[in-house]
């Protein structure tokens, strides 16, 4: 097996994100663009999409990785929105894309047309979060972007199940099409609540971080494996787990919780980057296939199928947003009126990703009687437009748009002070059960020791308030910045001093390790302290 191709891949995917940090473009779309000028460079291998490693071995992290870092109470309290793009837009965009296409396109049969309907109708949960988090989209807008996209490549992936068993020939039914779909949406939630609570055991009770974090990188897979095994929804199944492992994670070790924290960005970033860059290095395989409908004829019908997405998941948003409130008098006491600005952002900024690729690739070859499937090539190409088209136009027009629609801007002020109070009234308890274990003479310390706790109790309490207050006139630092340069830099003159007793035999090695990590920790503190 050659694998420099994967080690090319991962390594210029890898430097591309980072190249994209300093450069107002999202990474994703860097990647996508740098994909499509790479794939036809001279000696450029053949990346093709593999479903067999995408769906089951990177889609569950990646899906983890974005569950974790949710809200599970956010998510609750805008489930009726997310139920209505999740399952509602999913299923709506399946049948206007099939059959508009079905209009368009000759000698496309009805079923194949719902395949490439169901293939291109998820939005994608790493596209909506990396472009979320570059343009500052509004909490809940935020919210709901990212809840639909965690929860509807299940509502997809079922779709497309049943548009593919009437396509090849396996005489799927409307009856059996609904059946197959609560299978695997119950099911893959039941998976997920059987899982969550002895996963969640057995972190928090395995001691060794080493061995969590081993455990925590297995989790998404097991939770794929299991529900897929029951032919339920490995993706619902990994996001139920990966919400109640998030809104519980208070209770892991903090060892844990740092190691987690580096080694999920870590594989995210990977992943990430890899993934998008693979969407535009598809190019030339796509096209490679294309025949008969070359030229002109596939141009046209690519516009037609990103205009009908583009088009259609407006028709869907806006009456999903108004339509309920108008019929229910509880959703107009429990929920905020919302303007016409918010269905606008919704609507445009649902991107497609590597998730409608993967499906497509698992189109099979043949239908029963072993004629080729229909047109397969040709929806490979619609898929590939489609996602290249909803990531390019709407993911570089996104911030425009924001901006546009003069969205508020989050209140920095605020938000600082409820940080404030929230860690003055932690402070209050922290300091309370302090002379609570100081009373029991079992806890007995020297007077120093002692007033120390209660230094860094009162450091962590005047920190956030500080950040409200007036920078330096001579440096144009805040308190915060300077504590924390003062600190770093003591902290790095004795980095060097121990590295310099190591280089003269005064230490060996191991004890230098153990020094440069309990300074790395407080460093770590440091930090935090003033975030």
């Amino acid at each position: 097996m050659d694998v420099m191709p994967l080690l090319l891949l991962v390594a210029g995917s890898a430097a591309v994100a980072a190249a994209a940090r300093r450069t107002p473009v999202p990474a994703p779309l860097l990647l996508v663009a740098v994909g499509l000028a790479v794939s036809y460079l001279p000696g450029v291998p053949d990346y093709t999409l593999d479903p067999e490693i995408v769906l089951p071995l990177v889609l569950p992290p990646l899906l983890h990785k974005e569950a974790v870092e949710s809200s599970y109470l956010d998510l609750r309290a805008t489930v009726r929105p997310v139920a209505l793009l999740s399952v509602g837009y999913v299923l709506f965009a399946t049948f206007v894309v099939g059959w508009i296409v079905y209009l368009v396109v000759p000698e496309l049969p009805l079923p194949a047309a719902l395949v490439l309907g169901a293939v291109v109708a998820p939005t994608d949960a790493v596209a909506a979060a990396a472009v979320a988090r570059r343009v500052g989209l509004p909490s809940r807008i935020t919210t709901i972007l990212q809840g639909e996209s965690l929860l509807n490549d299940a509502t997809a992936i079922t779709a497309y199940r049943v548009a593919v068993a009437a396509a090849v020939g396996e005489g799927a039914s409307w009856i059996g099409g609904i059946g197959e779909f609560l299978l695997a949406a119950v099911g893959g939630v039941v998976v997920g609540l059987v899982l969550m609570a002895p996963i969640h055991w057995l972190r928090t009770h395995v001691k060794e971080a080493l061995l969590q974090n081993t455990m925590s990188l297995l989790i998404p897979f097991v939770a794929y494996a299991v529900a897929e095994q029951v032919h339920a929804s490995g993706v619902l199944a990994v996001v139920v787990v990966a919400l109640y492992i998030g809104h519980r994670n208070w209770e892991v070790d903090f060892a844990t919780r740092l190691q987690e924290e580096a080694v999920w960005k870590m594989v995210a970033f990977v992943l990430e980057s890899a993934v998008f860059a693979l969407i535009g290095l598809q190019l030339p395989v796509v096209l490679r296939g294309l025949g008969e409908y070359e030229g002109v004829d596939a141009a046209w019908y690519a516009v037609v199928v990103f205009l009908v997405v583009v088009v259609s998941r407006f028709v869907w948003v806006y009456p999903g947003t108004f339509v309920p409130r108008m019929l229910s008098r509880r959703i107009r006491e429990r929920e905020d009126n919302p303007t016409w600005r918010g269905p606008i952002v919704t609507s445009w900024a649902a991107m497609r990703g590597v998730v409608s690729l993967a499906i497509a690739f698992s189109i099979p070859l043949t239908v029963h009687g072993g004629d080729p499937f229909p047109q397969r090539n040709l929806i490979l190409f619609l898929t590939f437009t489609t996602v290249i088209g909803t990531l390019v136009v709407q993911g570089l027009t996104l911030a425009p748009v924001i901006r546009w629609l003069r969205f508020p801007g989050r209140d920095a002020q605020a938000e600082t002070l409820a940080e404030a109070n929230a860690q003055a009234q932690a402070s209050r308890v922290a300091e309370q059960r302090l002379d609570e274990l100081l009373d029991d003479e079992r806890n007995a310390l020297p007077p120093p020791l002692a007033e120390r706790l209660r230094q860094v109790l009162e450091r962590r309490r005047n920190a956030v308030w500080e950040r409200l207050g007036q920078v330096n006139p001579v440096t144009g630092e805040s308190v915060d910045d300077t504590y924390r340069r003062l600190s770093r830099e003591m902290i790095g003159a004795e980095r060097a001093m121990f590295v310099r007793l190591r280089d003269g035999r005064y230490i060996d090695d191991e004890m230098l390790r153990t020094l440069l990590r309990r300074l790395d920790l407080e460093e770590a503190a440091a930090y935090r302290e003033t975030e």
